[in-house]
């Protein structure tokens, strides 16, 4: 099977990567069903990447569908050490406009109806999660933003990302709470990846671009579905470049991670007592500390 130590998921209107050669579709089967789409391996300037759609190609998955520890289990079974994830959001901030892209920092969990750890059955591990994001990706994810000059787009070092649970989006008094808490932008998707992601030992960074402004701001009438959908593409477009640059710095000086080490001392039950089928399903997280 192809592997790769950059891992791409996209969004919504990011559902494939231009730029890929030597494109070889991969399906995995994993202890936790199968992924929301066949993950695509290739190469961008002669690195091997995975990238996955997050909804699926034709966008076929709900947020609340997703099958958020099958794409993480699948990445971290192709070798994926970092984890760039583009997503469409809406901008909680008068100052972060639709185009812009903002590199968050931080997660305010309001899901309801997700599975956000691969442990149970038998085997309990509690990841650190103060500093979600690693720090050293998102720097370099930041500035291959800003070595680009997109046009119109500016970017946010830094914010903190609502995750709600959808798919209808926020009602005003829910908008002007989460602006009430100083939050940046609101999605659907990532703390749930990030989790999963820091307990696969995986670097996760989130490259969060605005469609448009949350229902909180007086203009949000007037803005119309087809504004919404030019946005995704524009963002799209620019998700591509920015993702090819990135994977450049990531090849050319790979940073450490505190997130490559996040279970070893994570895991409270010794395994040695721990239900073999639990450590047998784990054994991919947990082989190096097995022994």
């Amino acid at each position: 099977m192809a592997q790769a130590e950059i891992g791409i998921i996209g969004g919504s209107g990011l559902y494939k990567m231009d730029a890929l050669t030597d494109v070889e579709e991969v399906t995995i089967e994993t202890p936790f069903g199968q992924p929301s789409d066949a993950l695509i391996c290739g190469k961008l300037d002669g690195t091997p990447v995975a990238f996955l759609a997050r909804h699926g190609r034709g966008h076929r998955l709900m947020p609340t569908e997703l099958p958020f520890r099958a794409n993480i289990y699948a990445m971290k079974s192709l070798g994926v050490k970092y984890l760039v994830s583009a997503s469409a959001v809406g901008s909680l901030k008068e100052e972060v406009k639709p185009v812009d892209m903002v590199i968050p920092d931080q997660f305010i969990d309001r899901t309801q109806h997700r599975t956000a750890t691969f442990f149970g059955d038998g085997i309990v591990a509690h990841i650190a999660f103060g500093d979600p994001v690693c720090k050293n990706l998102a720097t370099i994810l930041g500035d291959a933003v800003e070595s680009l000059n997109l046009d119109g787009v500016t970017l946010h070092r830094g914010g903190a990302y609502v995750c709600m649970e959808g798919p209808a989006f926020s009602t005003k008094a829910e908008s002007n709470l989460y602006r009430s808490w100083g939050a940046t932008v609101i999605g659907m998707t990532n703390l749930t990846e990030a989790k999963l992601a820091r307990e696969a030992e995986m670097a996760y960074a989130t490259l969060a671009m605005a469609t448009d402004y949350d229902c909180w701001h007086p203009d949000h009438d007037s803005v119309t579905v087809e504004m919404v959908i030019g946005n995704l593409q524009k963002n799209a477009v620019n998700a591509q470049l920015v993702i090819q640059d990135v994977v450049r710095r990531l090849t050319a000086n790979p940073p450490s991670s505190e997130a490559h080490s996040a279970l070893q001392y994570a895991v409270i039950t010794p395994l040695d007592t721990a239900p073999a089928a639990t450590k047998d399903k784990l054994k991919l997280l947990l082989d190096k500390y097995m022994n």
